[in-house]
This record gives C-alpha cells, sequence and structure tokens, in this order.
C-alpha cells in the first residue's frame, strides 16, 4: 500500500529516500506505466520519490560536444529540442512516436528506457546514438551503455528501489555524420512498433567511416545489427552496399511471432527494408546521397 509520497530537492537527497526506504521506494517522473503496475500488482511499493523538482534532471544539456538528457525530461521535450532535431534526429523522430500527445507531455525518455520494454523507440534510437546512462546510488555513480539496461524482456538491469538513473549521455552529430528512425506499425491511433530501427552512420570522402544500427524487438532489448556495421565500415555509399548491409542485418535478429506485432515471417521479410530506410535517410541527414 502506498503510504509516502517524497519530492527530493538533488540528486543526493533522492538517493537517499531510497536507502532509507530500503527496498520499498520506487522512483517516479511521468509514472506513465509505473501508476498502471502498481494497482495491477506488478510493482510493490509504499513509497514514490517525485524526481521532478531536481532542476538539472529536467534539462537538455551540450557540453563538450557531448548531449546529456535529464531523468525527468519528457518525450515532447526531447521531440521539439532544436538542439535533439539537429543533433540526433534520430531520437526527435523516435520521441514523437511515442503514444498520444498527452502521454509525450508526462512520459519520460529514460522511463522509456528503465521500463525495459524490448521496442522502446527512444531506446532504440538512443542505442544507435551510442548513448551511455549515468546512474546514481548510495555507493557512488556508475555509467552503463542503453544497450546494456536490459536483463531480459520488460526485466532492467537497473535496480529502481535503490538506484537513480540521472541522465543519458552521447555525441552530438558532427559535420559528415547523420542519424535516423524508421518505424513499422499498425495503422491505427497509438499502435505500439511492429518493427522499429535507428541508425547513425559517419561519412568521408564517399564511404562509411563506421555505422551503428539498433533494431527491435527482435530480442529482449535494443539489438545492434554488428555484421551489418561491419559490412559498412569503410565502404562506398553506394545502393548496393547498403543492401548487402540491411540483408546481412537479419544474422542478429530473432523476431517472435506475435498476435499484436505480426508474424517471425513478415517481420523478418520486412526487417532488411527499414535496415535500407534508416540508413538511406542517416546518410542523407549526414549530406550525402546514397544515389
Amino acid at each position: 500500500m502506498l503510504q509516502d509520497y517524497l519530492f527530493p530537492e538533488t540528486i543526493s537527497e533522492a538517493v537517499s529516500f531510497l536507502k532509507s526506504n530500503e527496498g520499498q521506494a520506487r522512483i517516479i517522473a511521468g509514472g506513465t506505466d509505473l501508476l498502471l503496475d502498481i494497482p495491477e500488482g506488478k510493482i510493490k511499493t509504499s513509497c514514490l520519490v517525485d524526481i521532478t523538482r531536481i532542476p538539472e534532471l529536467s534539462k537538455i544539456t551540450l557540453e563538450d560536444g557531448v548531449i546529456s538528457i535529464g531523468a525527468a525530461v519528457t518525450h515532447n521535450q526531447a521531440a521539439n529540442s532544436e538542439l535533439i532535431q539537429e543533433k540526433a534526429a534520430a531520437l526527435a523522430q523516435a520521441a514523437s512516436c511515442v503514444g498520444s500527445y498527452q502521454i509525450r507531455n508526462s512520459a519520460t525518455v529514460i522511463g522509456n528506457v528503465c521500463n525495459a520494454q524490448p521496442a522502446a523507440d527512444t531506446a532504440v534510437a538512443l542505442v544507435a546514438l551510442g548513448a551511455v546512462a549515468e546512474i546514481a546510488n548510495p555507493g557512488g555513480t556508475e555509467y552503463v551503455p542503453v544497450e546494456k539496461m536490459y536483463a531480459g524482456v520488460g526485466k532492467s538491469t537497473i535496480d529502481s528501489a535503490s538506484q537513480l538513473v540521472t541522465r543519458v549521455s552521447f555525441p552530438a552529430a558532427q559535420k559528415k555524420q547523420g542519424t535516423a528512425f524508421v518505424r513499422l506499425h499498425q495503422r491505427k491511433a497509438l499502435a505500439l512498433p511492429m518493427l522499429n530501427v535507428a541508425a547513425m552512420v559517419a561519412l568521408e570522402g564517399g564511404k562509411f567511416l563506421w555505422a551503428r544500427i539498433a533494431m527491435a524487438p527482435v530480442g529482449p532489448g535494443p539489438v545492434r545489427a554488428l555484421s551489418a556495421e561491419e559490412i559498412l565500415k569503410g565502404a562506398e555509399v553506394t545502393p548496393e552496399v547498403i543492401e548487402k548491409a540491411a540483408q546481412s542485418a537479419l544474422e542478429q535478429a530473432n523476431p517472435r511471432s506475435s498476435a499484436l506485432r505480426g508474424s517471425k515471417e513478415y517481420r523478418t521479410s520486412v526487417l532488411p527494408v527499414l535496415v535500407r530506410r534508416a540508413l538511406e535517410q542517416a546518410v542523407a541527414n549526414a549530406g550525402s546521397s546514397c544515389k
């Protein structure tokens, strides 16, 4: 039964509240999932620690070429941020796809990651961007790549009863770098993704310097298309190379048949198309062309 609702004013105070409640407290920012999980019995807690009054956690910042997104930043903040649109377009695109406008006004980007759903749109974009989470706990601070925050379907490596993810950070896109996000969903409002893909590329002299590609839901969390990334490294930017990489992305993908998201066979056949589109858009955003 919920008994306390606390408003820390600093990160250290929030962590102290978690520690003093001995595993019975939970962090809340947007609460769009948490407030459904509590009455359904999925999460048991007697205390909620609301972090929305900690000023730095509601900010998107750029410092020394690194973008940081605080734990209380909402999807609409990310989607509408000129900085994110310019330097991390994939994240702006992904954030604009989550739920309804009202949900995006409350739900947070980091909450989307911590909820550990395999197809979380912003998590897929963050993995492609190479994002790292900063985690505060009673013993200090640690840093974990977003792609390592998944312990299984719907299971996070973060202990929300004792740890607070304060922010996620990633390098801002530089000259000749581009990002993109594409999504397949049913033709109805608020549909969950059947598949989503995010990509980031770096180009030089008509070649790929490197690429990062994240796909979902094709595993317990966002999955890197490592074989596709290897094909692109140092290769000419051509439609043939992009198509070869898109097809090789299937080597890391293992989608399951789902009544909600479609059969394994259907999604396997469509995935290379989404990877190709994401790469083409990322190349275009980097100021090049694959034609």
